[in-house]
């Protein structure tokens, strides 16, 4: 049976995890797994059907039809809620204020979750690179590599307000903290926890921080496991 090499990948808002990941995962031959994608749909989920994201069971009762679907190609891949593609609509930044509302749900993230470990197992690549806020203490907390992206807050900022230039550079900064603060009541993805690798990215460029993070994949996976890196 295929078990392909999990890399786990945690971090705030703004540190890059998603960007990083992506290349790491394309560099490496892996798949690459966004699991904010699927809270973020589910935030479209629940405002497309009209759902008061203060009413939990409502919340719960949404998941019932939150026909979900996601591709692993680190390449490029769509999101599907449905026959709906929502690739492009959960970017929006009215969906970021709804996430961390459904998000805090413990049936949401016990449903996400499993869902997650399925297309984990599913992957038919040598590995896959997971990034998110829980990968390396719920979803994958026995992965073979384990990684803390982060980088200082202003640091965070800058990249973020970079993404929205359409928006002021105070908003985004606002934002940022506001779901970082709002996810952080759920899961501490801010220190890492036991046997989890920090890479902090405050002083290194894109480039270097994915050469940093495939070091750390180097060392804690058989060099004969990644002979389909790619140069």
């Amino acid at each position: 049976m295929h078990h392909p090499i999990v890399v786990a990948v945690d971090g705030p808002a703004g540190s890059g995890k998603s960007s990083v990941s992506k290349a790491v995962a394309g560099r490496l031959g892996f798949g690459f797994l966004d699991t904010g994608a699927a809270y973020r749909a589910l935030a479209w989920h629940v405002e497309a059907l009209g759902v008061d994201t203060a009413d939990e069971a409502s919340v719960i009762a949404a998941l019932e039809s939150f026909a979900y679907r996601i591709g692993t190609d680190p390449s490029g891949y769509d999101v599907h809620v449905g026959d709906v593609d929502v690739t492009a609509a959960i970017r929006e930044p009215h969906i970021s204020q709804v996430v961390s509302r459904v998000a805090r749900v413990p049936e949401v993230r016990r449903h996400l979750i499993a869902l997650f470990r399925a297309i984990i197992a599913g992957e038919r690549r040598d590995g896959i690179v997971v990034e998110g806020r829980d990968i390396t203490t719920v979803v994958a907390p026995d992965a073979p590599v384990r990684i803390l992206l982060t980088a200082d807050e202003a640091v965070r900022m800058t990249r973020r307000s970079a993404e929205h230039a359409d928006l002021p550079a105070d908003a985004v900064g606002a934002q940022l903290r506001a779901r970082d603060q709002a996810d952080s009541k759920v899961v501490d993805f801010m220190h890492a926890a036991e046997g989890v690798i920090t890479v902090d990215s405050t002083d290194l460029d894109f480039d270097g921080t994915v050469a940093a993070v495939i070091d750390v994949i180097r060392t804690a996976v058989p060099t004969a496991d990644l002979m389909g890196e790619k140069r």
